[in-house]
């Protein structure tokens, strides 16, 4: 009996320890027949992870060599704490700008600086969402909305491409707003460096000719391999074309900080943003691909894994990292089948880390430059945004105003602007929500009543929907627009049913307080008020409210049917009495 004991106590230590890490339990049960599959695609995805982190982290305005320190150690916590089996995590486009409009600022031209900023900040935005998950905040996943999120990408694409133009032209001096910088860039582009354009040129047509001849193929990998060992055969730095430069190998060593601790109060809120907008992308990209392969993900394990994932990453020295969604492409449409594809493609980024150093210093920027347009031309989706226009013109107006907030000014107050008029935009719909008045169609189904439909209200009845919660900040407007539609009919009803369903959903002392003084009014106008739905709730909300009313005045009933069913059985025994 005593080793069924101990075999017990080690099993539930197990399923303890799979429910933590969740990943784990795959690799644990990983099936043979799937390694041939995760090695093909774990080396094409670390083939399209190498050159992309490194523009990456030049993007950020430092060492090259860190875009691969934030690819290692990340991508092996998510495979053992994430709940998707496809998705590849590593810097990510909007993360990278978000942070580099944060940390530029306060660390003064100072590198060193700003990579020990970029670290404290992913540590935090780590922090936060593992705080955010032990609260189960997965459903912060639809904070921000769709329109949003693709202003705001499409902001940071275009902002990304200005940035970039200038390393493609070898031009430098430009200043650092966006407006300012393309207006300076039209003036400066007879200046420049044609050697530097001459490596740009070069590096794109590789990029295009390997998209269009051999698509499969990793195309910016190819390109930078090509472009760095012409830069390394031919010594291009000789000629002014400016390179990566000397890239530390081995594992990383940060300096130690010589910043005020004070700027880690001015990146609060800002890693606050960056943590919202990498849940929001990153759980995007994890249902996205869980519903292709027909499998479900956990919002708040994911939220925990993404904020493990960020720690990893500050203490390897790299900086945030979100859902790589082009990797996880590449994952998928290779065949991916487990999380072990992010395990063999950190091991391959470790090896090139460790010995291939060297002929990555030869890179050159404007190839970089070059990659990142390339890579980040994918973000932009303008007929995306100007497909709203037409089917919701609130969501265009929305994400049109993300995109110019981005663009006028900032990565980090754009979206702070943005987000602010998302929830003024609810907030009104919540205040003032849309309603119906609702009739029976032919076969005697309840429908709403529009111009032009054949749903025709029930004789002596208004049935009524408000479609929202009812609440303090709106229930006055619930009022007032049932005593207009009461007042506006030719033929005043005798009963007036309301859809409690949606309406009442939580006890609310101003609105039980609103609700009898509408049966008040209604009483004075001889129209008893039905509430149909929520039948036990309401009876016991209004007990507690103590409102004290009969059945002439407040009739409550399980649904719109059966308050119909009522009013013509009541109708049939007053029509018998008064035949009798």
């Amino acid at each position: 009996m005593l080793w069924k004991k101990i075999l017990w106590k080690s099993v539930l230590k197990w399923k303890r320890l799979y429910r933590w890490m969740p990943g784990l339990e795959s690799l644990c049960h990983y099936r043979k027949e799937y390694f041939s599959h995760d090695v093909r695609a774990g080396l094409s995805v670390a083939a399209v992870a190498l050159p992309v982190a490194i523009a990456y982290a030049e993007l950020m305005g430092i060492s090259a060599i860190i875009g691969l320190y934030a690819c290692i150690l990340p991508m092996i916590a998510y495979a053992l704490f994430g709940t998707s089996r496809q998705l590849i995590v590593g810097p990510d486009a909007a993360t990278c700008a978000v942070i580099a409009a944060a940390v530029t600022p306060l660390a003064l031209g100072n590198e060193d600086v700003r990579w020990q900023l970029a670290i404290v900040m992913t540590l935090m935005t780590g922090f936060w969402c593992i705080l955010a998950s032990h609260f189960r905040l997965g459903a912060f996943a639809d904070f921000i909305s769709r329109p949003i999120l693709k202003g705001f990408i499409n902001g940071v694409a275009i902002t990304i491409v200005a940035d970039q133009i200038a390393k493609v032209f070898g031009l430098s001096g430009l200043p650092p707003e966006l407006i300012e910088r393309l207006v300076a860039l039209a003036h400066k582009l007879l200046a420049s460096h044609w050697p530097t354009v001459g490596m740009s040129a070069m590096t794109l047509l590789v990029l295009l000719s390997v998209r269009f001849l051999r698509p499969g193929w990793p195309a910016p990998l190819l390109a930078m391999i090509i472009s760095t060992y012409v830069s390394w055969q031919f010594e291009l730095n000789q000629y002014g074309i400016q390179i990566v430069g000397h890239m530390k190998d081995g594992l990383p060593i940060v300096p130690m900080p010589e910043f005020e601790f004070s700027s880690i109060r001015d990146l609060v809120v800002p890693s606050i943003n960056l943590a919202v907008i990498s849940f929001v992308s990153f759980m995007m990209t994890a249902r996205s691909f869980a519903s292709k392969n027909g499998y479900q993900v956990d919002a708040d394990l994911e939220l925990r894994a993404l904020g493990i994932a960020n720690i990893a990453s500050s203490l390897s020295q790299g900086f945030a990292v979100s859902a790589a969604s082009s990797r996880t492409a590449v994952n998928d449409a290779l065949g991916g089948k487990t999380q072990m594809v992010s395990v063999i493609s950190a091991i391959a980024i470790l090896l090139v880390l460790f010995f291939m150093t060297e002929f990555l210093s030869y890179i050159p920027l404007s190839s970089l430059g070059i990659v990142l347009i390339f890579s980040t031309w994918s973000l932009l989706g303008l007929k995306n945004i100007w497909a709203y226009r037409k089917r919701n013109r609130q969501a265009f107006i929305l994400s049109i105003f993300t995109l110019i907030a981005v663009l006028l000014v900032g990565v980090i107050d754009g979206i702070g602007f943005a987000v602010l008029l998302g929830l003024l935009q609810f907030l009104r719909i919540i205040f003032r929500p849309s309603d119906q008045l609702l009739g029976v169609n032919e076969q005697g189904m309840i429908r709403s009543i529009n111009q032009g439909n054949d749903i025709e209200p029930v004789d002596g009845v208004m049935m009524y929907r408000f479609n929202s919660p009812l609440t303090y900040f709106n229930v006055g407007y619930f009022k007032k627009r049932i005593l207009q539609h009461v007042n506006s009919t030719l033929k005043r009803p005798e009963w007036l049913v309301v859809d409690a369903t949606v309406s009442f959903t939580y006890d609310d002392v101003s609105v039980f307080a609103a609700l009898d003084e509408l049966i008040t009014e209604l009483k004075r106008k001889r129209i008893t008020l039905i509430l149909a739905g929520r039948r036990t709730e309401l009876k016991n909300w209004i007990k507690q409210n103590k409102l004290k009313r009969s059945d002439e005045d407040l009739i409550i009933v399980p649904d719109l049917y059966f308050a119909i069913r009522l009013i013509q059985s009541k109708k049939q025994v007053e029509e018998k009495s008064l035949a009798e």
